[in-house]
């Protein structure tokens, strides 16, 4: 079984994704992380190598082919892309022919909570410790909702929509096993 995991930049897909794979007994994957080990560079500099984000989803397809396919049981957090244009193809088309049990759920929050989980990496994908003054939080908030809009259409296309507004990251986990419990009967059986 594949558990798909999308939504806006952090919102919590892959801390909470490997809380999720922790405690059912999956594997989990980074979508990033793997796309860094592909390139077998830091995912800045794949970027540069890009004129447009189009052609980046297009070369780094295959990645997201291979973990799909996976015979093994997965969490894999995606980039908010996930289920757009050519990401989504793969996933649809990896849906039909795999023959794994698929699942897609979108995790939401609101702005402001996204705001203060926000991170920022440097060039080599290595955690920065950065304090934004007042202007520059108004920035990114703005910047949050509006990615919250552009992608609203392509997440809208999940199985699931899951918010985590409101929930300790230590109830996450169990709130998504229980709606995966209700919704889907292959997972039933896996647990």
């Amino acid at each position: 079984m594949i558990i798909y995991l999308v939504g806006v930049s952090c919102v919590g897909k892959s801390t909470i994704g490997k809380l999720l794979a922790d405690k059912i007994g999956f594997s989990f994957y980074d979508f990033d992380d793997e796309i860094e080990k592909y390139f077998g560079k830091p995912k800045e500099y794949i970027l540069d190598d890009y004129m447009f984000p189009y052609s980046f989803r297009e070369d780094t397809r295959i990645v997201l082919h291979d973990l799909l396919n996976k015979k093994e049981n997965a969490v894999i957090a995606v980039s908010p892309s996930g289920l757009r244009d050519i990401y989504l193809r793969e996933y649809k088309k990896s849906r039909k022919e795999s023959g794994n049990n698929f699942v897609s759920i979108h995790l939401s929050d609101k702005p402001e909570n996204i705001l203060k989980r926000i991170t920022f990496y440097d060039k080599e994908s290595k955690l920065m410790d950065v304090k934004l003054s007042d202007r520059e939080k108004r920035l990114y908030f703005k910047e949050i909702k509006e990615d919250i809009t552009f992608f609203k259409k392509f997440n809208s296309r999940a199985d699931h929509e899951f918010s985590v507004d409101g929930l300790a990251l230590d109830e996450i986990p169990e709130k998504l096993i229980d709606l995966l419990l209700k919704e889907n009967e292959e997972f039933k059986n896996l647990l």
